[in-house]
């Protein structure tokens, strides 16, 4: 796939998610206990199921925000070059949730989870699909490496204790699946 013109491309879509979710972190911030009726978490689903979605947006503390709008910016860009605004959302939006969604299964049942970080993967493994030589620098590694190596050595950081692993893969899988289709839908119109 060709990235599009970078002049003709709009990054509304990044700074209105970006805005969204920093406000969001500012409010929780000052109402730490309103970030318990967002969150994610099997124990509450059936009586709070807009959990699926909100907690997409809510942040465990500062570098937790800080990392995941850092990677959605920098995907968040890549994304929309290839595939615009609504496979942008799309992807985006559907990591999140089946990342969320597979949270639930795969958690204890009274664990909770916040965070983007379902649909920032699903935006890296859309790209790992679209552009699979892509070179990125991660801190504190001072070469590129493909960006597929990244996406490896973040999922293994997936795995430390207290990180929803389950919504970080089950968004990965997500972007995975799309940026196969979305590949085959382009050789399919080339053909």
């Amino acid at each position: 796939m060709r990235f599009r013109d970078p002049r003709s491309i709009s990054l509304t879509p990044l700074w209105v998610l970006i805005a969204v979710n920093i406000l969001l972190f500012i409010a929780t911030s000052i109402r730490p206990e309103a970030a318990n009726s967002l969150a994610v978490s099997r124990s509450t689903i059936a009586s709070q199921p807009w959990t699926i979605v909100s907690a997409m947006f809510t942040h465990a503390n500062i570098f937790h925000i800080v990392f995941n709008m850092l990677a959605l910016y920098f995907y968040g860009m890549y994304v929309l070059a290839l595939v615009g605004e609504a496979r942008f959302f799309i992807v985006y939006f559907l990591g999140g949730i089946i990342g969320n969604a597979l949270f639930l299964l795969l958690s204890g049942p009274y664990a909770a989870a916040v965070g983007a970080s379902g649909a920032v993967f699903a935006l890296g493994g859309l790209l790992v699909v679209l552009v699979p030589r892509m070179k990125v620098m991660i801190f504190p590694i001072p070469v590129q490496i493909d960006l597929w190596i990244a996406i490896i050595i973040f999922a293994v950081i997936s795995l430390s204790p207290g990180v929803a692993w389950q919504a970080h893969f089950g968004g990965l899988a997500t972007g995975l699946a799309a940026g196969y289709l979305f590949k085959m839908q382009a050789r399919r119109r080339r053909s």
